[in-house]
């Protein structure tokens, strides 16, 4: 039996998402392949997760890539990179988590996202739509945190799917618009 590769990632992201803490065990039992098979693909959680994180990476990319983040007002961006990261909300909320991502040297994929995040929040500053006390590497951090815990609160069933979009961009929105004195 061949194994598609990217399947079993998908799945195991499934499963990891709802339950961090899932064994590989039961990755491989969602997968329907045995753990012996997901061994020889990913010799043990660290590889998993590394690969995972590669799979999060390339999806964020895409969704930035699709979002045209230079176009428009900055406002209108965000909104539609919200829209185009969410079905890879749940991942990313896993992944940024996973403590062990973070310890050793970071996947130059992170620096590449956060970079170009940060570059619309200061666009958004720099056109005088974005208040400028609040830095782009703080606003970055705020943006991953919401996606993670609106992806949380969509799988726990305390908030509908179809508000995934309009409550992360308007209580984000809500706090970097600047505010016009009167």
């Amino acid at each position: 039996m061949t194994v598609n590769r990217d399947q079993v990632l998908r799945t195991a992201a499934a499963v990891l998402t709802r339950k961090a803490t899932a064994t590989m065990d039961e990755v491989a039992r969602a997968a329907g392949i045995g753990r012996a098979t997901l061994h020889r693909h990913f010799a043990g959680r660290d590889a998993l997760v590394r690969a995972l994180e590669e799979l999060g990476i390339r999806e964020f990319e895409t969704a930035l890539d699709a979002a045209r983040l230079d176009e428009g007002p900055a406002g209108e961006a965000l909104r539609r990179f919200v829209g185009e990261v969410e079905p890879a909300a749940g991942l990313l909320g896993f992944l940024v988590t996973e403590n062990q991502l973070f310890e050793g040297d970071v996947n130059d994929g992170w620096n590449r996202l956060d970079a170009r995040v940060s570059a619309l929040f200061r666009r958004g500053q720099e056109q005088g739509e974005f208040r400028i006390d609040l830095s782009p590497a703080w606003l970055t951090e705020a943006f991953y945190g919401l996606i993670s815990s609106c992806a949380w609160a969509v799988q726990d069933g305390r908030v509908a799917t179809k508000d995934f979009q309009y409550m992360i961009v308007e209580l984000l929105l809500g706090g970097v618009r600047r505010s016009v004195k009167p």
